[in-house]
């Protein structure tokens, strides 16, 4: 397997299967050592190289979008230079624009296929019982876990809550009457934040597509909507849970992602570290300022399809996770029930739970960090 694969499904099908939407991605260098997934012909600078950036490729430009909120403008290409995107950010100060891959185990686990087994309410008898429902209750004062991931419906684990809002699942994004890989996944993670911390308030934030990928802009904006969101309603974030990630051709955090998260002293970001089987950093769990998260199997070994190296600060159970999911039924209906379902984005929500105990027990961020890790620890 080439350390840039997902477990049994590699980066150029998911590509292939992203562009027959009209998804326009760009794999660069196809199974080398830079291989990453760009959006084709973007260029993304700061505002404070966008000057420098632009005055070097300014012959190749098509069009210039400045986000101010963002404080970053995106540059496109013409379509003859398009293809050459990533080595003209290298060339010009700025950074590609990097698609980011949801973080289930598509094949070669007890799922099949990418599909969740699922079972309880409303759905065919599976093969295993579903879970106990968290504990009923609020912690006080309140201590919240802000969840980016492709949304979370109104699961009875959550509709009942006071502080509860919904952000229902996108589950037939291409309309081909089933659903799609990824739809439910947020719904699932957290599923698993309220099992192993019943008393936080989960906020859902939709940045990942019910198709299985996300960019840099969309997780940036996602995040700085959670920040401007907390602080519209007084409440302090205790831990931030993302299950998407992204490589870069140059092994280095993409720049707005970075400035981002800078933002975010003060709350345990937790991050999937990524279902490629290998070593190389998954952006942004691999930062220093991030929890990356492994996930390991039944015998608590790390799984073979986790991300794991140097980068990695814990590791949590992820094999055939049960959790809270929905599912379509018919054109327009809604099955609630649990699923079975692996990869490292169902690990990284449990190490956050351990997070937002200790920070409801009184201790401070760092400690909070530091308990997470040890009782989820990564063996190097």
């Amino acid at each position: 397997m080439n350390a840039e694969q997902t477990w049994g499904l590699d980066i150029a099908e998911l590509q292939r299967a992203w562009s027959s939407y009209g998804h326009d991605f760009l794999l660069h260098d196809p199974g080398g050592p830079a291989e990453s997934l760009v959006r084709r012909g973007e260029l993304l600078a700061a505002v404070d190289v966008f000057e420098p950036v632009l005055a070097r490729c300014r012959r190749w430009v098509d069009e210039v979008r400045h986000d101010a909120a963002a404080g970053v403008s995106r540059v496109l290409l013409r379509p003859a230079e398009r293809d050459r995107c990533v080595e003209m950010a290298q060339e010009s100060g700025g950074a590609a624009h990097h698609v980011h891959l949801g973080s289930p185990v598509m094949f070669g686990t007890p799922v099949m296929f990418g599909t969740p087994v699922m079972f309880g309410t409303g759905a065919e008898p599976g093969d295993a019982a579903p879970p106990s429902p968290p504990a009923p209750g609020t912690w006080s004062p309140r201590v919240v876990v802000d969840v980016l991931d492709t949304g979370c419906d109104p699961h009875p684990w959550f509709r009942d809550e006071a502080w509860f809002e919904p952000v229902p699942e996108v589950l037939d994004a291409d309309d081909d009457s089933g659903q799609d890989r990824q739809a439910g996944h947020g719904t699932f993670v957290s599923g698993v934040v309220r099992r192993h911390a019943p008393g936080a308030v989960v906020r859902a934030h939709r940045v990942l597509s019910s198709l299985g990928f996300t960019d840099d802009l969309r997780v940036v904006a996602g995040l700085r909507r959670a920040r401007e969101l907390a602080a519209r309603r007084g409440e302090r974030i205790g831990a931030l849970v993302l299950t998407s990630g992204c490589r870069t051709a140059d092994d280095r955090c993409p720049p707005v992602l970075r400035a981002e998260l800078a933002r975010w002293a003060g709350t345990v970001v937790v991050a999937a570290a990524g279902n490629h089987g290998g070593s190389r950093p998954f952006w942004p769990a691999a930062l220093d300022s991030v929890v990356a998260v492994a996930a390991t199997g039944p015998d608590g070994a790390v799984a073979g399809f986790s991300g794991a190296g140097d980068w990695v600060d814990a590791a949590a159970p992820g094999v055939d996770v049960v959790s809270s999911y929905v599912r379509m039924s018919g054109p327009d209906g809604r099955v609630y029930g649990y699923a079975r379902w692996s990869g490292t984005s169902f690990a990284a929500p449990r190490v956050a739970a351990a997070a937002v105990t200790a920070l409801h027990e009184g201790r401070g961020p760092a400690e909070a960090r530091a308990i997470a890790c040890r009782d989820y620890p990564f063996g190097r």
